[in-house]
């Protein structure tokens, strides 16, 4: 389904300049904020993620579209088509644990890239989503990571040791 915010994204990357898409993200991140984020147009398809700066250590928050498969979240680092990353892609390269908003509740996720392997099964997904990845696959010279995001506390029940004990004494 076409939303708003597809379309708007899809007008801002048109003649891609990266001004543009980066007032594209702001302004999405701004209506977020407002009680417009209530429009199913303006949050469909979107996730809010937040990382924190690979030199600053600053929190920015960056609203990419998604797709969800078995309890996990998958991102394109298009930067739409650009031939560099999004900051937010080096960001978590750095640092893999972020915080993901979905429909304005936030939870704690880990990112990991990809193999290409994994990624060319995550595509069909995301240009279903919003065809227009499409276009930006062609347009840049890189090839565009897919970033799997994990909840942590997912990620920390799959990670446990076999043998050890839980809360309760009984062993796993």
């Amino acid at each position: 389904m076409w939303t708003l915010s597809k379309r708007v994204a899809t007008l801002l990357t048109i003649g891609w300049h990266p001004q543009a898409v980066r007032l594209g993200s702001r302004l999405h991140k701004a209506l977020l904020r407002t009680p417009l984020r209530r429009l199913a147009a303006l949050r469909q398809d979107v996730i809010v993620l937040t990382t924190r700066g690979a030199r600053s250590g600053r929190e920015t928050s960056t609203p990419l579209f998604y797709v969800a498969r078995d309890h996990r979240l998958y991102v394109a680092a298009s930067f739409a088509g650009s031939d560099q990353p999004p900051v937010w892609y080096r960001n978590l390269l750095a640092q893999p644990d972020v915080i993901v908003t979905l429909d304005g509740v936030a939870h704690p996720h880990h990112a990991r890239t990809l193999e290409p392997a994994e990624a060319a099964r995550v595509w069909p997904m995301l240009h279903a989503m919003y065809p227009t990845f499409a276009r930006y696959r062609q347009r840049t010279r890189r090839v565009i990571p897919v970033v799997e995001l994990t909840p942590s506390a997912a990620r920390e029940s799959a990670t446990a040791g076999a043998g050890r004990p839980s809360a309760k004494g009984e062993t796993r």
